[in-house]
């Protein structure tokens, strides 16, 4: 940081979907923010989809929801708890 800089003011970037590096299919900028901690199904499944977990589709976290995949206030989806769920579940099907 040069010496003349305000260092109280952050700094942001915005990647564009089409810049080295993003993730194709992923949520962009324009999307508005995305917060991994309370995201709608469809975000859920755009990026679960984008960073390789296979097709996920918003039916299939919907059954998951139904199946007792916690959620927060207005259906939003927390991926931690989200994993956490998952993981169990296949656990459990392993036991079978």
């Amino acid at each position: 940081m040069a010496s003349g800089e305000d260092c109280s003011t952050p700094r942001h970037s915005v990647v564009e979907t089409s810049a080295p590096g993003a993730v194709p299919g992923a949520p962009s900028p324009a999307d508005g923010p995305v917060n991994p901690l309370a995201m709608t199904v469809a975000q859920a499944a755009k990026v679960l989809s984008a960073v390789g977990a296979g097709v996920v589709t918003e039916d299939l976290i919907r059954r998951h929801i139904a199946a007792g995949t916690p959620t927060g206030p207005g259906g939003r989806i927390n991926l931690v708890h989200y994993a956490a769920w998952l993981n169990r579940e296949l656990a459990r099907s392993d036991g079978d």
